[in-house]
């Protein structure tokens, strides 16, 4: 299947660019629902997989051991603007488990927040891995090597105990064999997971209604999605999708971007999952995307509409902030009802 339209992209009343790509819309009995383009294209989940990937966390015990709260867990699952709010609870984090930013291997980037970088360069200090977007992920991943005892060093490798059992949680969530999953690293030099997009939106719809799944997994997805949804400024931060849509959700649904113009939604009341790839890798083209399948399928009330209406409908600004153009959904979801491969 070839991809589809998803979003227009218009400078004054001309079409300049078409962002294309693939929808999926899954029950938690592993049916699709609804598509657009192609719902099997394989996609690297990117950072939506951290919900995912923070599951050994819960279930080994090292969250309770090291006392972590809801705000800690949603930054387990963040790609947050280093903030203060999110870098001073990576540090907390580090210190409860007695390492520190060293232990870090995400590596470096300019912070997002940029009155963060600013304050930086004032004052002189270095960028550090404690200001990468998914320190906070990282810092779980340390967590539960610290608990089991295993090295601290390495844990970033594929064939580390934290990863191996990363790739269980992902395997057995997405139902979806191991060997079959892409293997490729990611920016921020973890494994990364690669599988049909429709099995990734599986994901996300058991997490959202995890019938069928052990005592220990059930609780663990409830609590990383509540934790998502309950202290959403860790997800993201000031001025993110992630983290307006979580709050003007109001405990209903949790989402997460990831890069390469991936988006991933769990809704908690119709224990559906969503997931969204444009095909061209743009992320500017994945909320107006997202915004617009929660419409479609009516997850949210015209108040919730309205409130992220300039996610749904981003304007184009110029350098002197003057409005030029506009993004605007065009597709139309397809009713599908099969079961998943």
């Amino acid at each position: 299947m070839e991809a589809a339209q998803l979003v227009h992209v218009h400078r004054g009343k001309m079409l300049e660019s078409v962002h294309k790509g693939h929808i999926a819309v899954v029950d938690s009995d592993g049916n699709l629902l609804y598509q657009a383009g192609n719902p099997q294209q394989m996609v690297y989940a990117r950072s939506s997989m951290k919900p995912v990937q923070a599951i050994p966390l819960i279930e080994t015990g090292a969250a309770d051991f090291y006392h972590f709260d809801d705000a800690d867990i949603a930054l387990c699952c963040a790609s947050h603007n280093a903030e203060k709010q999110h870098t001073n609870r990576v540090l907390s984090i580090l210190s409860r488990i007695g390492l520190d930013v060293k232990d870090l291997q995400c590596g470096t980037h300019n912070p997002r927040w940029e009155e963060v970088y600013e304050e930086l360069i004032r004052e002189g200090k270095p960028v550090t891995a404690l200001f990468n977007n998914c320190s906070g992920k990282h810092s779980g991943m340390l967590t539960t090597a610290q608990h089991m005892n295993e090295t601290v060093d390495d844990y970033y490798k594929l064939d580390h105990p934290v990863q191996q059992r990363i790739l269980e949680a992902i395997s057995s969530l997405a139902e979806f064999p191991k060997e079959k999953i892409e293997i490729g690293i990611d920016g921020c030099g973890v494994p990364v997971h690669g599988m049909p997009l429709d099995k990734l939106a599986y994901c996300y719809a058991r997490m959202a209604n995890p019938t069928g799944l052990s005592n220990e997994r059930t609780t663990a997805v409830k609590r990383i999605a509540q934790a998502m949804m309950n202290a959403p400024e860790m997800v993201g931060g000031t001025n993110r999708f992630c983290t307006d849509f979580m709050r003007v959700a109001q405990g209903r649904a949790f989402g997460k971007a990831g890069a390469e113009a991936v988006y991933c939604i769990g809704d908690i009341e119709t224990g559906i999952g969503i997931a969204i790839k444009v095909e061209d890798g743009n992320g500017r083209g994945t909320e107006p995307v997202a915004v617009e399948v929660l419409k479609q399928l009516n997850l949210l009330t015209d108040e919730q509409l309205e409130q992220l209406k300039g996610y749904h409908y981003p304007q184009l600004k110029n350098c002197r902030q003057e409005t030029i153009g506009q993004l605007s959904p065009v597709f139309q979801l397809e009713s599908a009802k099969k079961h998943i491969q």
